[in-house]
Formats: structure tokens, sequence, C-alpha cells
């Protein structure tokens, strides 16, 4: 048996407590915690350090067969302080297999929001052709590995969907009503009208890149669109989903003007974005909007429990008894750092989230700071 205590936890709440730990499940949370006298691996947490619940990341792509959108899922992962990391859309029903053999063996947890296109994200048009989508196909995938699918993936922007209009969306919901799967959609450049997207979505389905500064986004240049607002009601998840062009400064300043705030926070990190810029990495993404109306709670429930919650993980995401022993350990550096967004539009900011260490597995494993930016 497994054991581990962690003393001097500063909650984001202001609380500090011990956890103690057997088998990688939380066995008792309180203060000054003296379990036996039984010898136990104890990690001290320093005082200018917060704990939350491993980080999870909601939009990444990290099934490195292809090319075009992939990164290493422990670079992605654990190294940047992200305990569990869902792949949207890069696999689909003709690969899964391969994509799970290749992750079932890291540290990072990983996930897959399965792609409608039995293909994957083999090329940037995945859905220009409706064969690819194999419903049957799709349902095998997720019998095969319902564990590891937890979510549907269609992208749903001009590039992607070529001619075929209204149809690949019209599949994605058959699909994921078919499966009851929650849906998540990427929205990019028209004839897919965004209109027709916040439609025909169902309640917790999600809508990804939110803050994207396109024509067919949220913001119709004057206004948040009445269809955005009315999704918002309806209970439709707004995802952050950062990537190389999904992610403006003012189109989120003009949602927070109208009290129109993401329920997660990921990055749709890859390779290029990562290494280049401007994504980095999540903990720089949830720096951007701690910088712009989101308290530090806020962000961290956007990348705990929200996440959790929107994919039916109901063994992470929460510090309490019982739930699985993923920790993030942060801290706020003050020192200044540059934030870039998808536009080139730059700002600078006096102080940033930094991950310094995770707790998965029951394993402590100190991070190094990353030179972003």
């Amino acid at each position: 048996m497994s054991k581990l205590l962690i003393k001097n936890a500063h909650f984001i709440d202001g609380n500090i407590f011990d956890i103690y730990i057997e088998n990688n499940i939380i066995k008792t949370i309180g203060t000054n915690l003296n379990i036996s006298s039984q010898r136990i691996p104890t990690i001290y947490l320093h005082d200018d350090e917060y704990i939350s619940s491993g980080w999870i990341d909601s939009h990444t792509h990290c099934f490195e067969k292809f090319e075009i959108y992939a990164d290493n899922c422990e670079e992605i992962g654990y190294r940047s302080g992200v305990t569990t990391v869902i792949d949207a859309g890069t696999a689909g029903a003709d690969n899964i297999e391969e994509f799970y053999n290749q992750t079932k063996n890291c540290i990072t947890h990983v996930y897959s929001l399965l792609n409608i296109s039995k293909t994957g994200i083999y090329a940037q048009n995945e859905l220009s052709d409706m064969n690819h989508i194999d419903i049957k196909a799709f349902q095998n995938a997720y019998l095969q590995y319902p564990n590891f699918i937890i979510g549907v993936k269609a992208r749903l922007s001009k590039s992607v969907i070529g001619s075929n209009g209204d149809l690949p969306l019209y599949k994605a919901i058959e699909i994921a009503n078919l499966t009851d799967l929650p849906l998540m959609v990427h929205i990019g450049t028209a004839p897919l009208e965004l209109s027709k997207i916040c439609q025909y979505l169902r309640p917790k389905d999600i809508i990804t890149h939110i803050y994207n500064p396109k024509e067919n986004g949220i913001w119709d240049g004057q206004h948040i669109k009445p269809c955005v607002l009315e999704a918002y009601q309806k209970g439709i998840y707004f995802d952050l989903g950062h990537g190389t062009d999904s992610f403006s400064f003012d189109i989120l300043n003009y949602a927070n003007q109208n009290h129109l705030k993401v329920y997660s926070i990921s990055s749709d990190i890859y390779h290029r974005n990562r290494k280049n810029g401007p994504v980095y990495d999540l903990a720089t993404t949830m720096t951007k909007l701690y910088h712009h109306g989101y308290s530090l709670k806020e962000v961290i429930d956007c990348v705990t429990i929200h996440p959790a919650n929107m994919f039916h993980l109901h063994h992470i995401g929460k510090i309490e008894k019982g739930y699985q022993a993923d920790f993030t350990i942060f801290k706020l550096t003050n020192k200044a750092k540059k934030l870039i967004d998808s536009t080139g539009k730059s700002i600078t900011v006096s102080s940033y989230i930094q991950p310094t260490a995770v707790i998965i597995n029951s394993k402590y494993i100190q991070l190094k700071e990353k030179n972003n930016g």
C-alpha cells in the first residue's frame, strides 16, 4: 500500500490543511494530521505555494501520428503542471487503438474526444469527404475504449468541412445522441454559421474557441451575437481553446463586459504553438484570464472541477476525500511577463501563474520553470 502525507497545503481560499493519501486516493484532510507512528513519506509545501486538484487541459492535441497537430503528452502534461490532458479529436475510429497504445503508459492521464471523421486529423480538411463520417465505426471504437473516449469532436470551420455545409453538424449530433457523449464543436470561418451551431447543440455540449477574433465568432463588430447569449442561457458550455489563431484579448474584454465567461480554460496546444507561441502552455493561458477579469478561484475552477464535470470525470477535479490524489502545486510569481494573443497584440503583466510541482500516481515531481514569451 502506497502512502503519502502532504503538510502545509495552502488552498486558494486561504485555508491550510494536511492531506493524507493511500493508494493514490485522498483519505483524510485536516489540520496537524498525525496519521500513526509509522514512518510515512511526507512532503512539506512552501508558504508561497498553493495547491489545487491536478490541472485538466480540456482541449489539446497529443496524438503524435499526425504532424499537422501533434505533441508529446508528457511535455504538455505533467511537465507543464497539467495532470490530465484531453485530446480534442486528433484521432478517429481508424487510429484510436494506436493513440490509446501510445498513451496508456504515460505518467500524465490522457483521454480522447474522438473525431467524427474516422481518419482523425490526417489533413486539415478531414470532414470534406462525408464518407469519412462512419457512425458504426465510431460506435465500435467507443465500445472498445469506453474509459478512454469521453466525448465527440467536430471541427466545423470552412477549411475542414469544405462544401459539406451543415451536414457534419447534423452527423455529429446524431453520433453524440447515439453514444450519450458530450459534443465539442470547434467554431471558425463560415459557411457553417455560428447561429446554426448554437441552435442545434444540446445543453452541456461545448463550443470551443469562444474568444476567436474571426467574423463567424461571438462578436458582430458592435455586440455579442444574440445566438451566443441564448446558447449561454441554454446551458451550452463555452471552452477557451486558445490555439494559434483563436484567442483575442479584445474579444475576451467584450465578453467580460457582457458577463459572458468560459466554463473551461484550455490551451489547444500542439508542438508549434507550444514552442513558438502564442500558447506556450496552459499556465500562460490561465494567466491571460487571471489578468482579464477572472479571479484566481475562477481560473482554477476552469481547469479542475469544471472540465471534470464537463466530461463526467467524477474521480478527479476536487480535493476531497475519495477523489484521485492528483495535485498541481503553483505560485504567483511577481515578475513582469509579456503575453501575446492570436492577433499579435501583447500586454505585459506584473505577475503570472507558475506551476512548481505536481503530485501524480503518488509521486512528487518538481518542475523546472519554463522561459516562455
